[in-house]
């Protein structure tokens, strides 16, 4: 099993769980004969869904727990307490090296919390954002902080354009990414206070391809590779995402269902319509990894169906192969030392005068 991927899927977590985790795994099971699959949760409940499949039984394996994290319930004090959940034993397994990496429907709060807490933050990191891919027109962008930290100041900022640069390239294969910040212009005297401190730190940033502003309508166009923000904006911004693309896509298939010349009109169209629709699905992306921990830690929509987990899982093996957090802190530490070596060059210039 050494050349296996070992995902923990928390199979208790989200407003699906467990049908649709439980389906999800089998799927990526399915889907590739790298994944092993450790299902945490409900030893009953589990069985009862995997009983509706047929699944390579030698690539899966139930973790029993007895206890569950709900959505509403404070993450610090579910996460310290209910040491027997499925999110908790899930994540464990990540810190001993048990599993390559942990999956979750469950609360963000939680994931997070755990994330730091269980797993641990890497050296030269000073918060973990979650980090999700968006659809674009010419392609896709991450979306950097989506849902982790409400209250980020503006270093967090300059850390996650690094950090999404990095992700970008090593994992999307994008040569110097584009990086930008999310605003309500393109002026630089627009923007609350948070951006304002940051634009001028991100031009001096070194090792980022920094553009300047982006306003959400641009998003979509895909103007930008990395898209930075605070977890409230980029949140609200993946939640309208999201609603607007459902939306559409349902309006879409309902006004070609209207009448009989529509839907001749649709059997013409359905090669590139398809192709046009899933690529604006956002379950096609899988979770969001979060960014900078000493394992690898994917959150996915509270509301994921079976594609979503699949997706989430299958993911695992390009971050695992990728060493998304490893490149992440040995790239920040280069980073550091360059900026060391300047202060000190700077400083011997000046004494030298």
């Amino acid at each position: 099993m050494s050349d296996m991927i070992k995902v923990a899927v928390d199979a208790m977590g989200g407003d699906n769980a467990p049908g649709e985790v439980v389906k999800g795994a089998v799927e990526a099971l399915q889907a590739n004969k790298r994944i092993f699959v450790y299902l945490t949760g409900r030893k009953e409940d589990i069985e009862e869904e995997l009983a509706k499949y047929e699944y390579p039984k030698d690539r899966l394996e139930i973790v029993p727990t007895t206890e569950v994290i709900e959505m509403a319930e404070q993450p610090t004090t579910a996460i310290r307490t209910k040491k027997d959940s499925s999110m908790v034993r899930g994540l464990r397994m990540v810190k001993s090296g048990e599993a390559d990496a942990f999956v979750s429907a469950g609360s963000t709060g939680a994931v997070l919390v755990g994330g730091i807490l269980l797993v641990g933050k890497a050296k030269g990191v000073q918060r973990s954002p979650l980090a999700p891919l968006i659809p674009t027109r010419t392609g896709v962008s991450l979306l950097i902080d989506c849902g982790a930290n409400v209250d980020a100041r503006s270093d967090h900022l300059v850390q996650f354009a690094q950090m999404g640069s990095i992700y970008m390239e090593q994992v999307m294969g994008i040569e110097n990414p584009r990086v930008a910040i999310v605003n309500i212009g393109a002026e630089e005297e627009k923007g609350n206070s948070l951006v304002k401190e940051t634009m001028p730190k991100l031009k001096e940033t070194k090792g980022i391809h920094f553009i300047g502003s982006i306003e959400a309508r641009d998003i979509p166009e895909g103007y930008a590779d990395v898209i930075v923000c605070d977890a409230f904006v980029g949140n609200v911004i993946l939640k309208l995402y999201e609603g607007v693309g459902s939306t559409m896509i349902g309006m879409i298939k309902q006004g070609l269902m209207t009448s009989l010349r529509s839907k001749i009109g649709a059997l013409l169209i359905k090669p590139s319509l398809k192709g046009v629709v899933k690529m604006f699905d956002t379950s096609h992306y899988g979770g969001a990894p979060l960014l900078g921990l000493r394992g690898l830690v994917v959150k996915t929509h509270g509301s994921s169906k079976a594609a979503e987990i699949k997706n989430s899982i299958l993911q695992c093996i390009t971050f695992t192969e990728q060493r998304i957090n490893e490149q992440i802190v040995e790239r920040l530490a280069q980073l550091s030392d360059e900026d060391t070596v300047s202060e000190d060059a700077a400083t011997d210039a000046g004494e030298e005068q």
